[in-house]
């Protein structure tokens, strides 16, 4: 039986890439998914390989499943390049320890090649137990292969795990892709390389001091590991197997032994006898520590086997040497604070695989799947710019515009302008800019256009509360599915139930549900102001006749009053206000066309060809940089993506030519508050104008009937911008609400095969006991034999790695019975 641990795998199952990659890029890219159909297709069946991942007898098999591996995580490099992390793809992975478990399923491709990278370092490190370590090339081999594993194991810690991170609404993270439990696994299989080539220099009958510096190397690994362990945040220690744990500390309490031991032959060697007698008792304290360890702890009967019988040497060799000591060498026994510590000869280091630091070894990038997409942060970078240039153009020179027109109609409206103008100007018929109005409304057809966005407003907001309605719906089921399992389960469920599981979910819902209320409480405002306005506005799609004889017509014009200064006063004021308003019109006319030409600019604003050229200096960069050792970018990630903030520079840059735009805007702005304050000015000066205004009664009355209809048009303006805002409102609403049923459909699916496994699980277990008290009552009792501790080595029986997997055999170190035999005249045969 094998005295050392093998990292297992964590076993994951089939995923729908092909299904994800062409939605992502139907959705997303500007590039048709038949276009890179071959690609998609070779991604699948490339995942669908590593669901097999296992170790076979055969070497050469074993050696091609390491290259695939590695390839498959080169070609996934290339992938990260190409998809964002999160590209609604769900992968699932069992924990580690827990293949039969519902596995943690993330939508993330960092998850994915965080997960392969794992399984690369398992598979090393099945390699370097399934090797025979009972002659000189077997250990060699058993080493390398442990040192690649540390190597894997050290390169996702560093490299990988600081860019994969967890939602913190993630049910159950994968703890075993924690940068502690790593970093342990990296020592672990670290101090098994230790282990090898200390048990290489016993094999070679080197020196008791060098031996006993390799051992006390080892005995630090380990404890390094174990503390990792034991001191990991979030805590890591439940998820070991227990005889992990006890393995582990019982090897670093009896290579610390072996490591005293062995100083004490040298000590030996040189007639110092006392410290002989003080390193022996070193050597009994930590190894009785490591046998009380694997005494309680269950650990492996090898293990056991091997720190007791060394305990006993100890034991024999400390009895010796005290009596020898007593009769013959009187030499003083130093205490154990006073020794010095042992010294430490570290051999074994982390190799990382080249394949796996550098994928192009393996393909080069003109190989890779999807080679002929943009990359990811690429893309990212050109349509971040895309959305820059248009929130630009629209906070700073639509939404400007929009708001100063606002204020500007609103002054005017207070002061009755251009109504009381044009009435006064104008007594027969409609102004121009009212036919004009009225013309829009009509070509429009203003009233019917209403109606409909109304009626699809409320259909919008039916099918709101329907998505909500859906997802309680499922949320509904599921609990009364749960409810009924309980009852019918023999056993009760340690899960929680369902309404205490998924408070998170019907938060949502009810936060959702109360903007859907605040919602349809504004339709029913525009509703309630379309009731009001509704004939006004419909008089505008009158045709001009029968608007024109809506209007009064005044006897009373500027024309009509006699000539003196105070009339001719007031007809130069007014023609002041006409000229006034005039310049308010052509500064409308201005703005409008100043921001049709930044439109115009931004619609042929191509920064894809800068930024694709930026990409690949940065590629070439990349490269270079990382064929320096050493250097932070040194990585397979970080050699070839580019990252949408890498193009910060060549965005501003490009943005700049926008800034003329938006100091001719706010050039117009500063115009328009001097027109208005002109026209506050001439109007509230030209008292006789606002007199003829109160005297005349027919001239008021036209007034009114212009200003109602002009301010039907500002309604109907300002109605079909509340439909519009309330229509897109509840299509991005719906968006969400989509999402969130497809939350609570995918936690409902978790929840059911949770379910089914335990339902497996038990259904498994009734079998057995079946079989059991089957196999009671047909066979006679018959009790196992004790193994006896081995004398030769390599003596121990066979161990399945996994279920369903050919046995192989594992001959190990030499046992502790030979460990240590004694012998005053050199030590013949193998050492420690």
């Amino acid at each position: 039986m094998s005295n050392i641990l093998a990292v297992p795998f964590k076993k994951t199952y089939q995923v729908d890439v092909v299904g994800a990659a062409r939605t992502y890029l139907s959705d997303n890219g500007d590039t048709h998914p038949d276009a890179v159909k071959a690609d998609i297709k070779q991604w699948q069946e490339m995942r669908q390989k590593i669901v097999s991942l296992e170790v076979h007898a055969n070497r050469l098999t074993d050696l091609m499943r390491r290259v695939y591996a590695c390839y498959y995580h080169a070609q996934l490099t290339s992938v990260l390049t190409k998809f964002p992390v999160d590209m609604q793809l769900e992968i699932l992975y069992a924990p580690v320890f827990s293949p039969s478990v519902v596995p943690v399923t993330m939508r993330s491709l960092m998850f994915e090649r965080a997960a392969v990278v794992f399984n690369l370092g398992s598979l090393y490190s099945q390699l370097a137990a399934s090797e025979d370590r009972s002659n000189v090339d077997g250990i060699k081999r058993a080493a390398a292969f442990f040192q690649n594993a540390s190597g894997v194991f050290s390169y996702l810690q560093t490299s990988i795990l600081p860019h994969f991170s967890i939602p913190p609404d993630q049910e159950h993270p994968p703890l075993d892709l924690s940068r502690s439990f790593v970093h342990a696994m990296e020592f672990l299989n670290l101090a098994q390389a230790q282990e090898c080539f200390w048990q290489k220099a016993k094999l070679d009958n080197l020196k008791n001091g060098l031996v006993s510096k390799l051992a006390g190397a080892t005995m630090y690994m380990y404890k390094k590991s174990l503390t990792i362990i034991l001191e990991a945040e979030p805590p890591i220690k439940h998820i070991y197997p227990s005889d992990w744990l006890s393995h582990i500390e019982v090897k670093q309490h009896h290579f610390e032994a072996v490591a005293q031991f062995r100083r004490s032959r040298e000590e030996l060697e040189k007639s110092r006898y006392g410290f002989e007698i003080a390193y022996l008792t070193q050597a009994q304290l930590a190894a009785k520590k490591g046998y009380d360890v694997a005494r309680k702890g269950r650990v492996l009967p090898a293990i056991l086997n091997d720190i007791q019988s060394f305990l006993e040497i100890i034991k024999k060799e400390l009895f010796r040497a005290e009596r020898d000591n007593d009769l013959i060498y009187h030499q003083d026994v130093p205490t154990g604070s006073t020794l010095p510590a042992i010294q430490q000869a570290t051999v074994a280091q982390a190799v990382t695989p080249k394949e796996l630091s550098d994928p192009t070894i393996l393909v080069p990038l003109n190989q890779m799947v999807f080679s002929s997409l943009m990359g990811w942060g690429t893309r990212e970078a050109i349509n971040i710019y895309n959305d820059r240039k248009k929130n630009l153009i629209q906070e700073e020179l639509v939404g400007p515009a929009k708001e100063s027109k606002i204020a500007a109609e609103r002054l005017l409206q207070s002061l009755n302008l251009p109504a009381s103008l044009e009435a006064l100007e104008r007594p027969v018929g409609l102004p121009p800019s009212f036919l004009k109005k009225a013309e829009e409304v009509r070509l429009e057809n203003g009233p019917a256009k209403i109606e409909a966005a109304i009626e699809d407003l409320y259909k919008l907001s039916r099918q709101n509360y329907k998505f909500l309605n859906e997802a309680m719906d499922i949320l509904d089921q599921e609990a009364s599915e749960d409810e009924s399992t309980r009852e019918n389960l023999p056993i009760p469920l340690t899960r929680p139930p369902s309404h205490e599981a998924n408070v998170h979910l019907v938060d949502k819902e009810r936060r959702y549900r109360t903007i859907l209320d605040q919602a349809a409480t504004g339709d029913e405002t525009i509703r309630t102001k379309w009731d009001q306005w509704e004939r006004n506005i419909t008089e505008l799609t009158w045709d001009e006749a029968d608007l024109e004889a809506s209007i009064p017509s005044s006897t009373l014009s500027t024309s009509s009053y006699p000539s003196s200064s105070s009339t001719l006063s007031t007809d130069k004021h007014a023609r002041t206000l006409r000229s006034l308003l005039e310049s308010l019109s052509e500064l409308y006319t201005d703005r409008d066309n100043l921001i049709r030409r930044a439109s115009a600019l931004a619609e042929a604003d191509d920064i894809q060809p800068r930024i694709v050229k930026a990409a690949a200096g940065f590629e070439r960069l990349g490269l270079e940089t990382a064929e320096s050792p050493g250097t932070p970018y040194s990585g397979a990630t970080q050699k070839h993506t580019t990252h949408p903030a890498m193009f910060e520079d060549i965005s501003n840059n490009e943005l700049a030519k926008y800034d003329k735009f938006i100091q001719w805007m706010r050039d117009l702005e500063g115009k328009q508050e001097e027109i208005l304050g002109s026209i506050k000015a001439s109007f509230f000066l030209n008292e006789l104008f606002l007199q003829s205004r109160k005297s005349s009664e027919s001239v008021k009355a036209r007034e009114q009937a212009l200003q109602s209809l002009d301010l039907s048009y500002y309604k109907y303006k300002e109605i079909m911008q509340n439909l519009e805002e309330g229509v897109n409102f509840y299509n991005d609403l719906s968006a969400i609400l989509l999402q969130f049923k497809d939350a609570c459909r995918q936690w409902c699916n978790e929840r059911k095969h949770e379910i089914h496994t335990l339902s497996r699980s038990m259904q498994s277990l009734s079998m057995g006991e079946e079989n059991e008290q089957s196999n009671d009552a047909t066979e006679p009792p018959q009790s196992r034999p004790t193994p006896a501790p081995s004398t030769l080595q390599g003596a121990q029986p066979q161990v399945q790695m996994t279920p369903n997997r050919n046995t192989k055999r594992f001959i190990t170190d030499l046992n502790s019975s030979d460990w240590e035999t004694p012998n005053f005249g050199g030590f013949p045969g193998r050492k420690v």
